[in-house]
């Protein structure tokens, strides 16, 4: 299990936060998703033989947010 941390901005409420780590969580080979409003990141578990950072990545910004930096 692998896991990355990852800058996004356009995150500014409890509901950006659902919408990310639903989304996220919701991907195959991703365990566990947490979304820090106050830092701007977004930390997620995976099996990088079933995910992929590019899925993460693409994912979140499929949800209208933008991952800017891998922290």
């Amino acid at each position: 299990m692998e896991k990355i941390l990852l800058k996004v901005e356009g995150m500014s409420c409890e509901h950006c936060v659902k919408a990310v780590t639903g989304a996220v969580g919701a991907l195959p080979g991703v365990f566990g998703v947490s979304a820090d409003l106050t830092a701007g990141t977004v930390t997620a578990e995976y099996d990088s033989v079933k995910a992929s950072v590019e899925k993460i990545k693409a994912e979140i910004e499929e949800q209208g947010y933008d991952v800017v930096a891998r922290v």
